[in-house]
């Protein structure tokens, strides 16, 4: 049966790989994977976030992820902190129990979310 997660793809607009590379590489710090061989002429790029990845993949007809998103959590609430200064505009969310989060958007509309926990871990996280 199911052991885990492996990675999450959000889409981007062909040609956003470098717009992709700059926010996720740059501002988030993930680092870039290589693609195998085969899947290299679809486009896209791929990162290491921990144990997981995070996959920028090409789509055509693109439309930014509005409401379905990944969430990406950092060690501490200071580096969160450091993070969002770093990021400028970011909408934080103190509607969680025992975190603190913000949301931002990729440079192609996709929402993403970024916490870290703050207390002890809640029940059923």
């Amino acid at each position: 049966m199911i052991s885990g997660l492996d990675h999450v793809q959000l889409a981007c607009p062909p040609g956003g790989e470098d717009e992709a590379r700059a926010f996720y590489g740059g501002l988030l710090a993930l680092p870039e994977i290589e693609k195998p061989e085969p899947l290299r002429a679809r486009g896209g790029v791929w990162f290491e976030c921990g144990a997981h990845q995070l996959h920028l993949g090409v789509e055509e007809d693109f439309r930014p992820a509005r409401k379905a998103h990944p969430a990406l959590r950092v060690a501490s609430a200071a580096d969160l902190r450091a993070l969002a200064e770093r990021l400028g505009d970011v909408r934080w969310d103190e509607d969680l129990p025992g975190f603190e989060r913000f949301y931002v958007d990729d440079p192609f509309g996709n929402r993403l979310e970024v916490l870290a926990l703050t207390a002890a871990e809640p029940t059923g996280a």
